[in-house]
């Protein structure tokens, strides 16, 4: 009898690469919207335990990028523009007082999302979109965490998830050159103490965010 071939983990905390393997494949539209992950399944596909399966599922859950509902197998959620009016409804004025809270801050902050935009830069015409997506908000979570507030950062985790799914699920991208240019006028406004401009260009750049998103949703509507 012929010996299944299990997905291969990485060698780290089993239920750490499980997360990290079906995060990758939701993120890449491996696993499409509307899709069951059945605990018993991945459990199967992978070769884990069903408790294992069970973990890395909630932790999915949690991240945003399953939806569960009680007694049912939990689902690659299909978002719409409800769900993006309401992440940025959060979002918005979260980051806003991120960036007024961190005028003046230590140059080794900047530094980090100085580094985070110039990867952005580096990223080859041929990155996966997700991959593209990642480097975006790896810069607002270093200014997130900067703040070093423990709650503000697991909060922020908790919607960088659906943020994430949404950008790729539309496959929308607001142009790299662009972005980048954006972050550095942040970044720049935080370097010369200037509060209010460092407000005024992070809520540019996220107001540009929402609106390129809700007029994908009207036109694919």
């Amino acid at each position: 009898m012929a010996r299944r071939a299990f997905t291969t983990l990485s060698t780290v905390s089993v239920v750490d690469a499980l997360v990290a393997s079906l995060r990758d494949r939701v993120l890449d539209g491996q696993i499409q919207a509307g899709t069951t992950l059945a605990e018993n399944e991945v459990a199967a596909e992978y070769g884990v335990s069903r408790p294992t399966a069970k973990s890395a599922i909630s932790t999915l859950v949690y991240q945003g990028l399953l939806q569960r509902e009680a007694n049912k197998p939990a689902t690659v959620p299909r978002l719409g523009i409800g769900d993006i009016n309401d992440l940025f409804l959060v979002r918005t004025p979260l980051e806003l007082e991120v960036v007024r809270g961190l005028t003046g801050v230590d140059g080794g902050v900047l530094e980090e999302a100085e580094r985070a935009v110039a990867d952005l830069d580096r990223l080859r015409p041929s990155a996966s979109h997700s991959t593209f997506v990642e480097a975006d908000l790896r810069f607002h979570q270093i200014l997130v965490d900067a703040i070093g507030s423990p709650r503000l950062s697991r909060l922020y985790r908790t919607i960088q998830g659906e943020i994430h799914l949404c950008m790729v699920q539309t496959r929308l991208t607001l142009g790299r050159e662009r972005i980048a240019t954006e972050h550095r006028a942040v970044l720049d406004a935080l370097r010369d103490g200037e509060a209010e401009a460092a407000v005024r260009c992070m809520r540019e750049h996220l107001d540009g965010a929402h609106d390129s998103l809700r007029r994908h949703f009207s036109a694919a509507g």
